[in-house]
């Protein structure tokens, strides 16, 4: 008896309490992200000669980053998301052709039109299997490009969106033609939207997203709404590929039709496979990776790089990342033990 009173003397846990504290130490920050961002930063200072290159791999981790919230918590596959990537170049570009340069301004107008574009064509992503939402976001990227294409008086067509302008971050950093002011423009708005994804992921939003994805007929029965969630993700995973489109139409000062191509909705999927689906670093080290073998590669080979990318892609698969994890592990293991001697 004197067990049994103590036993129901002790406090439970609710579920509710469980699940709070299980998002809380998800949410705690780790040692090696401090890490991670550090280096971020001290690159400009360790690579001054390849800020420009830097700047491309920040943008390019944020366009991996906005697709990761729709692959890797919520599934839903997509191999148009360069048509968020290209309304949002467009919508900076076309505000620092007309005289409204400030890069801010552009940041938001690219958001929000990129929102909406994802918010209207979400709906279409509702039914129909991963091969139907697959044709569904690649046909929209392919009619963007040609309805870009054809209005050429707005967008310039082949020739791109000239006499872009783009005024100095906050009023006194100009962008110089070394890479340092995009670099760190680039860098800040990744950061800062790192931070809001990261939030978004470690809360009851995200714990259903991932709910969501592992079973949607279950979560639908326990109550979860999937299809509100679903369009919510997908209208933010929109807006974040929109700021990066506004980055690299800011920081370049030019756009192309190739923001809406094919191969850049290809090369994010590829950089996500090199980094990791469903971890909000893996657009980053993907993004770095990625641009770095693109780099080494073609100064090697010009035209036979992508062979050497897609050998790298091919090997990944076979061997598994987990496997090639645990021998990275089991090589580096007496170093790790040296260490902690």
């Amino acid at each position: 008896m004197t067990d049994i009173a103590a036993a129901a003397a002790v406090p439970q846990i609710s579920p509710a309490a469980d699940a709070r504290l299980m998002l809380a130490a998800a949410a705690r920050w780790r040692w090696w992200e401090f890490a991670v961002w550090i280096a971020a930063l001290a690159a400009i200072v360790v690579f001054p000669r390849n800020l420009l290159l830097l700047n491309e791999i920040a943008i390019l981790a944020l366009f991996a980053l906005s697709l990761d919230l729709i692959l890797g918590f919520a599934g839903i596959v997509s191999l148009g998301h360069a048509a968020f990537f290209g309304v949002g170049a467009y919508a900076a570009g076309l505000l620092g052709k007309f005289g409204y340069g400030d890069p801010f301004l552009g940041l938001a107008a690219a958001a929000a039109v990129a929102a909406v574009l994802g918010f209207a064509t979400s709906f279409l992503l509702l039914r129909g299997s991963d091969l139907t939402r697959l044709m569904v976001t690649l046909g929209i990227a392919l009619m963007l490009l040609e309805l870009a294409n054809r209005e050429a008086w707005l967008t310039g067509g082949a020739d791109g969106l000239q006499g872009v302008t783009i005024g100095p971050v906050l009023g006194l950093f100009d962008f110089d033609l070394s890479g340092r002011t995009a670099y760190l423009y680039s860098l800040g708005v990744l950061f800062v939207l790192f931070l809001l994804a990261r939030r978004i992921i470690h809360s009851p939003f995200g714990l259903s997203l991932r709910a969501v994805k592992q079973n949607p007929l279950r979560a639908r029965a326990i109550g979860i709404s999937v299809a509100v969630r679903l369009v919510a993700i997908y209208t933010l995973s929109a807006a974040f590929a929109g700021v990066a489109g506004a980055l690299s139409a800011q920081t370049t000062q030019y756009v192309s039709l190739e923001v809406f191509d094919f191969i850049r909705s290809a090369d994010v999927m590829l950089v996500l496979v090199l980094g990791g689906v469903g971890y909000l670093y893996g657009g980053i080290f993907g993004a770095l990776i990625f641009k770095l073998m693109q780099d080494y590669l073609s100064a090697i080979t010009p035209q036979y790089w992508q062979f050497w990318i897609g050998l790298v892609l091919v090997i990944l698969v076979l061997a598994g990342r987990e496997r090639i994890g645990a021998q990275l592990t089991r090589l580096f293991a007496p170093l790790l033990r040296w260490r902690r001697a």
